[in-house]
């Protein structure tokens, strides 16, 4: 964590308002998931409803990454990010006041559109500000708000749930989003635009460019394989996370997988899976980070399938299965940014990573399917080895970009 204090103050400050927007993210997205069993109870929605919520705002978040990429690029890292923070932060805090599924369905829409927007945006933020030899490690750890986040949500939830009676608890966990809203604040004062962002805004004036141009001829490949390479890495994600714990549970019998203990045990693996991720990254390149995660997490998902497990073993692998489904995500932050040049970055950027997003999301439905004739244990090792497989032939396929300098028209 050196880095930290070799950082300029503008480096700084731009890496306090991207990991605090994705951490502040995180708390507002990953609320949902403690409160579903409520919902379910209180409106008496059926699981499939249930898997709905969950899957809209992932496939809305798809639209709106590439959408806030667009509107980055014409107007601006910083005054699209605070937009994207304030709507996600308004959504999420209207959701305590739905009294049926169809009005929180439409919030939870409406949620992913800045859900999306806010990494794409972010992330191409902090990676046009950072110095190039520190890029990998500042912009990777970023990405290490998310366990931040989700240990806030986890610790509210808790409280939430002890001090009021569900009907109002569950509300007040989404009352509590409107938290973000404020932090646009800082970001209004702190963090100004890249240089690089001014330097192309110049250029606009003088030469045409569309958001369409990351499907032109001299970009076409990289898209094709940036987004391929994003569906690898989230797709390889949803399967193991949304399945893994009813696996075992249900089919091994662990009554860890339910308790709090387990739960801290694989976010603290999922923060320091993002640091190392991110010290990968610099130290070996964007490729070998990619390489090197997704083997180990096709390593854990063969011990977590077929070995045979206690609730005590079980309680030590939450530690590996935090650690090497989130390390992974850490190079794709500052891979993605230096393989676009500023005059279509976000867009490209939010369009690989988000349309990586909108196809994972199919793959917790895929496996249910698959798991009917073929056992959940298969279909999870199929479709998340083949996610994995995905991410190191492209990982092949695409140029190392560790230490370039970031361009800006061609």
């Amino acid at each position: 964590m050196s880095w930290f204090a070799d950082m300029k103050p503008v480096e700084r400050h731009t890496f306090v308002a991207s990991f605090g927007g994705w951490a502040l993210d995180a708390l507002d997205f990953m609320v949902f998931t403690f409160v579903i069993s409520t919902l379910v109870g209180l409106w008496g929605i059926d699981r499939g409803q249930a898997g709905m919520l969950g899957t809209v705002t992932l496939l809305f978040s798809a639209i709106g990454g590439w959408a806030g990429g667009i509107l980055a690029d014409r107007f601006g890292r910083v005054r699209v990010l605070q937009f994207t923070i304030a709507w996600f932060a308004v959504c999420t805090t209207l959701i305590g006041f739905t009294q049926n599924f169809e009005q929180i369905f439409a919030l939870r829409a409406l949620q992913g559109l800045g859900f999306g927007g806010e990494w794409a945006v972010g992330s191409v933020l902090m990676g046009e500000i950072v110095r190039s030899e520190m890029r990998g490690r500042i912009v990777g750890a970023v990405q290490s708000g998310w366990a931040i986040g989700w240990g806030i949500a986890a610790i509210v939830y808790g409280i939430a749930f002890t001090l009021l009676p569900p009907e109002w608890a569950w509300r007040t966990l989404f009352w509590f989003g409107v938290l973000p809203g404020l932090f646009v604040l800082y970001i209004r004062s702190r963090v100004p635009e890249p240089k690089i962002f001014k330097e192309t805004q110049a250029l606009r004036d003088e030469r045409s460019t569309r958001f369409t141009d990351i499907f032109a001829p001299d970009l076409l490949r990289t898209t094709v394989l940036a987004a391929l390479l994003c569906t690898g890495v989230q797709g390889g994600y949803y399967a193991i996370t949304t399945w893994l714990p009813t696996f075992l549970g249900s089919e091994r019998g662990l009554s860890v997988m339910g308790t709090g203990g387990y739960m801290a045990v694989v976010i603290v693996g999922s923060f320091l899976g993002y640091l190392t991720g991110a010290w990968v990254t610099d130290r070996l390149g964007r490729r070998a980070n990619l390489i090197l995660f997704s083997l180990l997490c096709g390593a854990s998902l063969f011990l977590y399938t077929q070995i045979p497990l206690n609730d005590a073993f079980m309680l030590v692998l939450g530690f590996p299965l935090g650690f090497t489904a989130s390390g992974i995500f850490s190079g794709l932050g500052p891979y993605l940014t230096e393989l676009y040049p500023s005059r279509v970055r976000a867009a490209g950027q939010g369009f690989a990573y988000n349309f990586g997003r909108g196809i994972g999301a199919l793959f917790p439905t895929l496996v249910g399917y698959l798991s009917e004739n073929a056992g959940l244990g298969l279909a999870i090792g199929i479709f998340a080895g083949g996610a994995y497989l995905i991410v190191i032939l492209t990982a092949f396929l695409l140029p190392e970009t560790k230490g370039q300098e970031l361009q800006t028209w061609d």
